[in-house]
């Protein structure tokens, strides 16, 4: 008798979609999962509607991968749906893990993040200044759009998550070794990371010199060998806060380390941790106040998962 093929889900909730294309990066690999799973709930490439979803016995999915942060009344509401079909939820990739780049919106709150978007950008015509609503009577009926949140947050904030793996997108060798896992039934502890349990400088080969800073720089300031820590030269990487798995591929393209694997082993907050390590390079305290856009710099990808999460609004 055939072994019965397991059952997995795709979901893209608040992110720009590089996760669901990294599902494919995989290549003829996709063939393997196939072989050994059904894919039954994957919105961005199959005709499958939520009631689909909701019709489905609890615990009927064996895994889901849920790629996005919690924007919205709908993201929210099919995490938890998603949650309570699924034997195994994994969040997928730097939004559902961390927030990513949309969650420095939480410097902001709703109403100010639709003036900026509909009425102020320098391209926006709208003389009636209209703005979302979540209904509007046309005359065919009434059109429901999702509430929109004043807070980005992430999957992990919003329900209970067996696995992550982080990335803008998740490396390809980690995705690999992930469904490597499933397929084979040979999972790690819950709560575990499908990246490597060591930072991006374990990874990167360019030399550490534990060069005293003195001045910040930015990437264009400097004539980069190609072999000196970006740190020593002065300009800010984000590799010391990093988990690794990504096999340092932007230091090794002379691109600095801007956080996209989120926090580290044992870090807590990935953007206190960056700063801790350049004011221990740093000369004087001067030096760190030559940072520009501070926020935006050390929490690129994860202000939603920080201690910070968002900034209070009066």
């Amino acid at each position: 008798m055939a072994k019965e093929k397991l059952k997995i889900a795709f979901y893209w909730a608040a992110s720009c979609g590089g996760c669901e294309v990294a599902v494919l990066d995989v290549n003829e690999k996709i063939l393997d999962v196939v072989a050994a799973a059904d894919i039954v709930f994957w919105p961005v490439a199959m005709d499958v509607k939520y009631k689909d979803v909701e019709a489905m016995p609890d615990k009927y999915i064996d895994a889901c991968f849920f790629n996005g942060a919690i924007r919205t009344e709908e993201n929210e509401k099919m995490a938890k749906l998603l949650r309570q079909k699924s034997k195994i939820l994994v969040a997928f990739g730097s939004c559902a893990n961390d927030g990513c780049v949309k969650s420095l919106a939480n410097l902001w709150d709703r109403k100010t993040v639709f003036e900026r978007a509909y009425l102020e950008t320098q391209s926006t015509v709208n003389p009636d200044e209209v703005t979302p609503k979540t209904r509007v009577k046309v005359k065919e009926g009434e059109l429901e759009l999702p509430k929109f949140y004043d807070t980005v947050k992430t999957l992990p904030q919003t329900v209970d998550v067996d696995y992550t793996i982080s990335g803008c997108p998740p490396p390809i060798p980690a995705i690999l070794s992930m469904f490597t896992a499933f397929i084979s039934g040979d999972l790690p502890p819950k709560g575990s990371s499908f990246l490597p349990e060591k930072s991006v400088c374990d990874e990167c080969p360019r030399e550490k010199k534990h060069t005293q800073i003195t001045e910040i720089k930015r990437i264009y300031e400097i004539e980069d060998d190609g072999e000196t820590c970006f740190l020593d030269q002065g300009v800010i990487c984000m590799g010391p806060a990093t988990r690794a798995g990504c096999g340092s591929q932007c230091p090794n393209v002379n691109i600095p380390c801007t956080g996209c694997g989120g926090p580290g082993p044992r870090v807590d907050d990935q953007g206190a941790a960056a700063i801790s390590a350049i004011a221990s390079l740093a000369a004087d305290s001067d030096v760190v106040k030559q940072i520009v856009d501070p926020i935006g710099t050390f929490y690129k990808y994860s202000l939603a998962n920080s201690i910070l999460r968002r900034k209070v609004q009066k």
